[in-house]
């Protein structure tokens, strides 16, 4: 079909958009924003006449290579290391593309333009086809790896795990509080423009790093369909800053929505990267030059500061701190600990760092060793049960984190915690930007101005807080994360499949019970909390305690 008529194909399609003279329409999703009905064309148009055989030879290219994995043997060629993770990326994953999908119709009503929703909704079938192919991916590893276990149960421990439950606050943004601040801002402007850059390019050549070419070739099939959705993002954001009312609403939103994707996907997809390769070459980038490259020149440069000349007002000391926190401060190593201390509470095996890791890490991050690599030999040390409890429970120098009620994220940049009592019960947050989020930004009120459409964060937030005070064999039953013979646990602090080097549920049944931080906080004395409270800034780096 030629451009012309695909053109004017896009053009006849508005004419099927009206406004009701008989009655006044209910606004289902709410905004707080207001739009002036101006043209703002959309700069890819499409039309489902040709975007159906797009995606079909798409498709055919993905299943094709599918196929090309089984019958070459892949699965037995990958590195172990790096499908493990795999179990944790593959639950959560798809959860984003649905609510980015659901996030759609909240643009129809709030955004008058029929050009726009067009756009927005080819992106809703983009969105759903991704979380197909993904989940479809998810499936061929479970069915083919040598050890499908965590694969055959993820669609329903992403929310129930430590871990996961980051992933669906950060997944459920797209679809919560006012319509453009989740839909278009959260989503279109932030995520989809700066942060699929690591996720959907940079990751995918680790994994064919490590041996894996079928997530290259789902995740690179995804983001090729992500220029329109920057597309309906951009002229969406012009729109809104037509009207100098909503530039105070953008602003906000903008600090929010860059903030909270800096947490969580910088957190997981640095992680995957860093830890979950077993690709030691010197002249590999780093999670961090990646994002140095991706994100501040690609997206911070190129995108968002020539914006500044319609009035966009950009935060700029949020993207220096956010780099602040990756070179400096070592959010991702501290992450990445994180998740390997509470191995026991996940759905995948987590492999120990070697000596070949801690000299790639020492040349990419310079002091690594001092901050880290203490505590990585203490976990190889105690990766298997020969008498000794998982490590979570052995004095290796680190205190377990107090979780961030906003982003989830545990405050593990010890220095930046703070605490705040918010609607009648103490928080700790990782970060002030955080705790501006919650006590601030998502409130009926900001500003002086009314904003009733953001609502506020609420509900039991913290994993750790649901299961307070139950045994640790209980913990991991409830959450249905073991293996076929009733006792020995899916996770693993290693890779060895020997039955005699795997944990139990009679290994853990001998821990002490699971304790919630928040819990302990709310129950302390004032003067408690802010010895509690002193004590924890001075903590790190690498978990270690702070002295009173």
């Amino acid at each position: 079909m030629s451009r012309q008529s695909v053109a004017k194909a896009h053009q006849k399609i508005q004419e099927l958009s009206w406004e009701p003279a008989y009655h006044e329409p209910v606004s289902q999703y709410g905004t707080d924003y207001t739009f002036q009905k101006a043209q703002k064309k959309d700069p890819l148009k499409q039309v489902l006449r040709s975007y159906f055989p797009m995606q079909e030879e798409k498709d055919h290219r993905v299943y094709g290579a599918s196929d090309g994995a089984i019958r070459g043997n892949m699965f037995r060629q990958v590195q172990e290391r790096w499908l493990e993770w795999q179990k944790l990326f593959l639950s959560i994953i798809p959860l984003p593309e649905i609510s980015a999908a659901r996030a759609m119709p909240l643009l129809f009503r709030t955004v008058p333009n029929p050009e726009l929703h067009n756009g927005q909704a080819i992106q809703m079938i983009d969105e759903v086809r991704h979380s197909t192919i993904q989940q479809n991916l998810k499936r061929l590893y479970m069915n083919n790896y040598i050890d499908p276990a965590g694969f055959n149960s993820s669609l329903r421990n992403f929310q129930s795990d430590y871990c996961g439950t980051i992933g669906r606050q950060f997944a459920e943004g797209f679809i919560t509080g006012d319509a453009i601040t989740a839909a278009s801002i959260y989503l279109t402007i932030v995520a989809e423009t700066a942060f699929t850059n690591t996720l959907f390019v940079a990751r995918p050549a680790e994994a064919a790093a490590n041996g894996d070419y079928l997530l290259p070739t789902v995740f690179h099939s995804v983001q090729s369909d992500e220029s329109r959705h920057i597309s309906n993002g951009y002229a969406t954001l012009l729109m809104a800053l037509a009207d100098e009312g909503n530039h105070q609403l953008l602003a906000r939103d903008l600090r929010y929505a860059w903030w909270n994707n800096h947490r969580v996907v910088d957190a997981a997809i640095g992680t995957f990267i860093e830890y979950g390769t077993k690709d030691r070459r010197k002249d590999r980038e780093s999670y961090a030059e990646m994002w140095r490259r991706w994100i501040y020149d690609d997206y911070y440069r190129s995108y968002l500061v020539p914006l500044e000349k319609y009035g966009l007002e950009i935060p700029h000391d949020l993207i220096e701190e956010s780099w602040n926190q990756i070179w400096n401060k070592g959010y991702v190593h501290e992450v990445a600990q994180f998740f390997a201390t509470g191995w026991l509470a996940n759905y995948w095996r987590i492999d120990p760092m070697d000596d070949k890791d801690f000299e790639w890490f020492e040349y990419k991050y310079p002091g690594w060793y001092d901050k880290y690599g203490a505590w990585w030999e203490n976990y190889n040390r105690l990766s298997k049960p020969h008498g000794n409890k998982p490590i979570v429970f052995e004095e290796v120098d680190y205190e377990y984190p107090h979780r961030c009620w906003t982003c989830m994220v545990p405050c593990l940049v010890r220095e930046d915690m703070v605490m705040e009592k918010v609607d009648g019960q103490w928080r700790t947050y990782c970060h002030e930007m955080c705790k501006w989020t919650d006590a601030t930004a998502f409130r009926p009120t900001y500003q002086g101005r009314n904003t009733p459409n953001m609502g506020k964060l609420i509900g039991h937030r913290e994993w750790e807080t649901l299961y307070h005070g139950w045994n640790w064999a209980d913990v991991v039953s409830d959450m249905g994360f073991v293996r076929d013979d009733g006792k020995t646990m899916v996770a693993q602090p290693h890779l060895d499949l020997n039955p005699k080097e795997m944990w139990t549920l009679d290994d853990l049944r001998k821990c002490p019970p699971l304790a919630s931080p928040n819990v302990l906080l709310n129950e302390m004395s004032d003067a408690e909390r802010t010895a509690f409270a002193t004590r924890y800034v001075k903590g790190g780096p690498g978990g270690r305690p702070g002295k009173d």
